[in-house]
């Protein structure tokens, strides 16, 4: 009868000389694992060294190709820009200085329409200042005339008043004279 110990399933049978257990640790299997081991460590290294890592390489060197490239059009574009930014630039400062031009023009021509017509503005006030003046010395004039005869009108209604009876034209020229 066979032992009633720990259930040995699925593990291997120990190999002659061998105590059982796990098969890595027989020393007997070793060289077949290391011959394999390097069988699979070469073919991968070959894989590796000749398939996949210049792939990746080559991957890396585009992107960065790529990547530089990118840049370089960039760099490219605002320099463009900034030339097209400078050249906008002049534009608009020449633009502002034909602008200050003209409106600098339209100024000058303004101010001397406005000071050609104060100036016929002037003459004709002149000319209407000098007509009334005119009228005012001709009505003056007519007035101190006529002041005569109105003191001498004033002064018989003055006398009449006072004495009540009308003075003669001979008294009223002798008074005049006095």
């Amino acid at each position: 009868m066979q032992d009633a110990g720990p259930n040995h399933e699925g593990t291997a049978p120990p190999a002659e000389g061998g105590a059982g257990g796990l098969p890595q640790f027989d020393v007997t299997t070793w060289p077949g694992q290391a011959a394999w081991f390097l069988i699979f460590f070469i073919v991968v290294l070959v894989l590796m060294t000749r398939v996949f890592v210049p792939r990746i390489g080559g991957g890396i060197a585009e992107r960065e190709g790529r990547i530089s490239g990118d840049l370089r059009e960039a760099r490219r574009l605002k320099d463009e820009a900034d030339a097209q930014a400078a050249a906008a630039d002049k534009e608009m400062s020449e633009a502002r200085a034909r602008a200050m031009k003209v409106a600098g023009e339209a100024r000058a021509q303004a101010q001397a329409e406005l000071a050609a017509k104060l100036a016929e503005q002037d003459a004709a006030f002149a000319q209407t200042s000098a007509a009334a003046e005119a009228r005012i010395d001709a009505a003056r004039t007519a007035a101190m005339g006529h002041i005569g005869d109105i003191a001498k009108d004033t002064a018989a209604a003055i006398v009449t008043k006072l004495t009540g009876q009308a003075p003669t034209a001979a008294e009223l020229a002798s008074a005049r004279s006095n």
